[in-house]
């Protein structure tokens, strides 16, 4: 068997099988004389029609299967002559069947990119002290104050920071309409009739909530913004907006007691004390994945900043594609318009390219030192998780499983769950520093 594989940038390599005819006739030779013994034909013995007859009659079946038979084990070949790492064998091209016997072929092979591990024990993170600060357990409990808090109207004074302003506003670029300068609709930038703003810094968008200080209702005032430089919206970074705002109520929040009596507005039949003691387990534990999370991602950061190398084309498309979808999920869970999505699809999908190669190539390192450690997950492991899953999603466990062999889904999980291993293993052997200069937005 003649193997040529060439090369080529982006992981990918083209592939050319010729096939001397000897081998092709005894691949042929062994499957007619299969389909003789299993032949059931009119007018002869069960396993004894002649060859000429089966040939004729299973024809079809007869050239497909040597053609996948030459096919598969030429792959095989392929991969142990080069020592390839195959992603995807693609589909075979220009397939011929020559004149002399011999059998050629050709496929555009996508391979698992080559990576060169850095270190990767003892990697350094820093992260924030695991106690939840008391500053944060008493915000999370005003905030349950906030769900009973009652909106007085504030009268006979300007606003002033810490109020909450009714407002009606519209948006202009260098004299234009936010949308006309766009080109698109711009959402909530646009304008809004009846907008409840807390008179923040950290409310709506920077330096606007300052500028309503002094107003009082019935009064309108333009507010100039300069967006930052890293806004959601690329076409927007460094816009000079302003705002024609028109300040319609001010109110004032007030807050019930922390007591028992709000206690029992909150989860009848609880006191204050458990219901205190239930906040603070809840946010250690959210806290606790947070941290987790912050660990991962150093490490993540830790290689992607040392390792770097091709990937193929054709998986990025395809995690791009992923990662634009689920973004586009989450914006409309969080109330995103599908005019909104569509003004901003450009910067969905740069943005999800980005994770896309971030994640591809995450997880190709992954999987390298999953091969270098061993990391491997046991039948036993494989099917307890899948048991697990199918649990979770109240099905029947074999029935489950029996779903995923069928959608070939099986082996994904598995390595699904090598890389969490592989994770677990990182994180285990990270250096891990406590600071109180690490916060959970680092």
């Amino acid at each position: 068997m003649n193997i040529v594989v060439e090369k080529q940038p982006k992981c990918v390599a083209t592939l050319r099988v010729e096939i001397p005819a000897e081998k092709v006739t005894s691949e042929r030779n062994k499957i007619v004389r299969n389909y003789i013994s299993k032949s059931r034909l009119p007018g002869f013995r069960p396993g004894k029609a002649p060859q000429a007859v089966v040939e004729k009659r299973y024809a079809k079946e007869i050239s497909d299967e040597l053609q996948e038979n030459l096919i598969n084990e030429a792959y095989e070949d392929a991969l142990k002559q080069e020592a390839l790492k195959v992603l995807d064998f693609g589909i075979p091209q220009n397939v011929t069947h020559h004149p002399d016997g011999t059998f050629s072929f050709e496929a555009t092979l996508t391979l698992a990119p080559e990576v060169q591990l850095p270190e990767y024990k003892g990697i350094a993170v820093t992260v924030p002290p695991s106690a939840v600060p008391e500053e944060e357990f008493t915000q999370q409990l005003d905030s349950l104050r906030e769900r009973f808090a009652e909106f007085n109207p504030l009268e006979g004074r300007a606003a002033e920071m810490g109020d909450l302003a009714v407002i009606d506003y519209s948006s202009t670029i260098n004299g234009q309409p936010t949308d006309e300068f766009l080109g698109k609709p711009a959402g909530y930038l646009s304008g809004r009739e009846a907008f409840w703003v807390r008179l923040d810094d950290k409310s709506f968008l920077p330096g606007f909530a300052s500028q309503l200080v002094g107003m009082t209702p019935g009064e309108s005032r333009d507010i100039p913004v300069t967006l930052p430089a890293d806004f959601p919206v690329a076409d927007l970074c460094n816009a000079e907006m302003v705002f024609a705002t028109t300040l319609k109520e001010l109110k004032q929040a007030v807050l019930p007691d922390l007591n028992d009596e709000l206690a029992e507005r909150l989860a009848p039949g609880k006191t204050l004390e458990e219901i205190s003691t239930l906040i603070r387990g809840n946010m250690q534990h959210e806290r606790q994945r947070k941290i987790d999370d912050m660990k991962v991602n150093q490490i993540v950061a830790h290689f992607n900043a040392l390792v770097d190398f091709e990937l193929p084309d054709e998986l990025i498309t395809q995690e791009t594609q992923s990662q634009a979808d689920a973004m586009v999920e989450r914006g409309i869970s969080a109330g995103m318009t599908e005019e909104e999505v569509q003004s901003q699809q450009g910067e969905i999908f740069a943005s999800a390219q980005h994770q896309a190669v971030s994640n591809l190539r995450t997880n190709f390192i992954l999987q390298e030192i999953a091969r270098v450690e061993n990391i491997t997950v046991e039948d036993k492991e494989l099917v307890n998780h899948l048991f697990q899953i199918a649990n979770s999603r109240k099905l029947v466990p074999k029935k489950f499983i029996k779903d995923m062999q069928r959608a070939g889904r099986i082996n994904n999980i598995r390595q699904s769950m090598i890389i969490g291993k592989t994770v677990d293993f990182l994180v285990e052997h990270a250096k891990v520093e406590e600071s109180t200069e690490a916060t959970l937005n680092d």
